[in-house]
């Protein structure tokens, strides 16, 4: 196993749908390897194949107090209600934005072991869920947001949010502090 650098939120790859894994081989659990042990050594709930560089549909995902699980193929079948919460990504450290998700999913995929699986997720597990997904379909969360100028920045401790550039111009607004809540993980989720 080996810890990769998660790519930033302007590299290409992280914008690129990508490629089905059509045979769970030894490449393809180094990867679910590599993918965990970056994730572990992160502050995220979750982490894609595309962060550190690869384009196949793997993600990797592990809230608090569980341990990480690899989701092979996965697609989002059903939906239902939406909810709006704060929503960060480890290939965008230190932002956060406001963002729709829904309520609850159900995802279709394939376990490490290649068998077809079914996970049922609300709250925090399918916004980490569908948040990984976009990064499979080439989706950041700051795509969906509602003025896509806008992120914050996020200070440890920091009760306000300051405004300030990101090195593509993206601007960032001033946004009240968050509350903290059962679906977030310091004031937001920093997911993959």
């Amino acid at each position: 196993m080996a810890v990769k650098t998660i790519l930033p939120f302007d590299n290409p790859v992280l914008r690129c749908r990508t490629k089905r894994v059509s045979k769970i081989d030894k490449m393809v659990l180094r990867l679910i390897e590599d993918l965990t042990h970056t994730l572990e050594q992160s502050d995220g709930a979750g982490l894609a194949a595309p962060q550190i560089g690869s384009s196949l549909r793997v993600a990797v995902v592990c809230l608090p107090d569980q341990k990480p699980y690899a989701i092979i193929n996965p697609e989002v079948i059903k939906r239902i209600g939406t909810r709006e919460i704060e929503e960060g990504c480890l290939s965008l450290p230190g932002y956060q934005g406001r963002i729709k998700r829904s309520c609850s999913v159900t995802v279709k995929c394939l376990g490490i072991d290649g068998k077809p699986m079914k996970i049922r997720a609300r709250d925090l597990l399918a916004q980490v869920l569908e948040h990984e997904i976009d990064h499979l379909d080439g989706v950041l969360y700051i795509d969906r947001l509602e003025n896509r100028n806008k992120v914050y920045k996020v200070d440890p401790g920091e009760e306000k949010k300051s405004e300030k550039p990101l090195s593509n111009g993206v601007t960032i607004g001033s946004v009240p502090a968050a509350s903290a809540s059962n679906n977030t993980i310091n004031g937001g989720v920093k997911i993959g």
